[in-house]
């Protein structure tokens, strides 16, 4: 299809690499390309740098974005590749999510060496996640269990376990299945347990608004399914104004033309919880993440968001 050297830019950590090699073999399988058509291109992220405290105390959610847009709108990269529940819910001027991947399992993952579930914990476990969502969706849970932070890789996390740190943690399904790692595994969690963050399990692929060649390019990866579901949550993200620092959980799924969307937001320690819930036609995939975003504010929700 094309001459030119596709420049895919990335983070570094083995997720992203596996989501950005995954991208490039759809393109490969697409246009007839090979692999010397393509650079990955490795950007190191202010979220990558941050390796001593949580997140949610330095920001909001752009901290794993931040630096590849600057290179896309440098054009130093052709296009990139995200986890869909880390991007800004407003993107920079200039660019676009020009496809998004067929979605993994949405699911939370519950990781344990001893025990079968988060309910099968003994009282006063000691669970690890860094996650503001994980933790208050826990602690309504199960509000005897104490939460320690916890970062770092699958390894890394596992280790913590062994050390006895912890005796749980949480990571997402799709990223130990994309890495090859769903045998770590303990149990998924179900959704109407834990409702996974807004576009877990998506993969987006952004470009510049003004390329027109690198649009065709990834047009044949969008599936619309996919982009539908995430076009609702991420509306629903924006209404509620959520970042790293506030508890917020949603989740869409398309059936025959239908969307139904499911959306929570939860105070830190998982007292207080609104929930909505609504269906409408896919056509309106935007509208109906607003609708829910507002019926939430309505019933309490400004105030659980407001602390």
């Amino acid at each position: 299809m094309q001459e030119r050297l596709v420049r895919i830019g990335t983070r570094g950590s083995a997720l992203a690499l596996a989501q950005a090699h995954e991208v490039r073999a759809r393109l490969m399988a697409a246009h007839d390309l090979p692999e010397t058509a393509f650079d990955i291109v490795i950007i190191k992220t202010t979220g990558d740098m941050i390796l001593d405290r949580p997140l949610s105390e330095v920001g909001g959610k752009g901290l794993f974005t931040k630096e590849i847009e600057e290179a896309l709108i440098e054009k130093r990269i052709d296009l990139a590749v995200h986890s869909m529940k880390d991007m800004q819910t407003a993107l920079p001027d200039g660019l676009m999510i020009g496809a998004t991947l067929p979605r993994e399992d949405v699911r939370d993952a519950f990781i344990s060496l001893k025990h079968t579930s988060l309910e099968a914990l003994p009282e006063g476990a000691v669970v690890g996640t860094s996650s503001l969502r994980r933790q208050a969706q826990i602690k309504r849970i199960r509000p005897d269990l104490q939460i320690v932070g916890f970062r770092g890789n699958v390894q890394t996390r596992l280790t913590k376990l062994r050390d006895e740190v912890a005796e749980a943690t949480f990571l997402a399904c799709a990223g130990l299945r994309r890495l090859g790692l769903a045998d770590h595994i303990t149990a998924p969690v179900p959704t109407t347990s834990m409702l996974p963050a807004v576009a877990q399990g998506a993969i987006g692929i952004e470009i510049r608004v003004d390329d027109e060649d690198t649009a065709a390019l990834i047009a044949p990866l969008d599936d619309k399914s996919t982009a539908l579901c995430v076009t609702t949550e991420r509306a629903f993200l924006a209404t509620l104004e959520g970042s790293c620092r506030t508890p917020i959980a949603g989740l869409a799924l398309l059936d025959g033309g239908i969307l139904t969307f499911k959306g929570e937001t939860l105070s830190p320690d998982g007292r207080r919880q609104v929930v909505s819930t609504k269906t409408g036609p896919a056509s309106s995939a935007a509208d109906l993440g607003v609708t829910v975003a507002d019926d939430i504010l309505s019933r309490g929700g400004r105030e659980v968001l407001q602390g």
